[in-house]
């Protein structure tokens, strides 16, 4: 079983990046592993690994940067947001 939260390592570290999913989704598997493929540092928050006040605040930052609240989101530098597994989108926000 995955952590709840924690944050991964990696030669990447030009922007704060913010990977939110759920730990059975096929989507955030791929997303992970494309950030952890591309060497980039990332905190991670699995929602459904949390409970009460800490699940709600979590969901809460999701939906402010992805109204529909669908995983993966990744929130880079606090201003920007990629949904889905976008690779594209990802090494475009994130100069790879």
């Amino acid at each position: 079983m995955s952590d709840a939260r924690g944050k991964v390592e990696g030669t990447r570290v030009e922007h704060d990046v913010k990977f939110f999913g759920l730990s059975t989704c096929v989507w955030c598997k791929k997303t992970r592993r494309y950030l952890e493929e591309c060497g980039v540092a990332f905190e991670f928050t699995y929602l459904d690994l949390l409970e009460g006040d800490e699940r709600a605040e979590a969901l809460a930052i999701v939906k402010k940067w992805n109204p529909a609240g669908t995983f993966p989101t990744i929130v880079v530098d606090g201003e920007k947001s990629i949904t889905g597994f976008s690779p594209d989108d990802i090494q475009q926000v994130l100069g790879l």
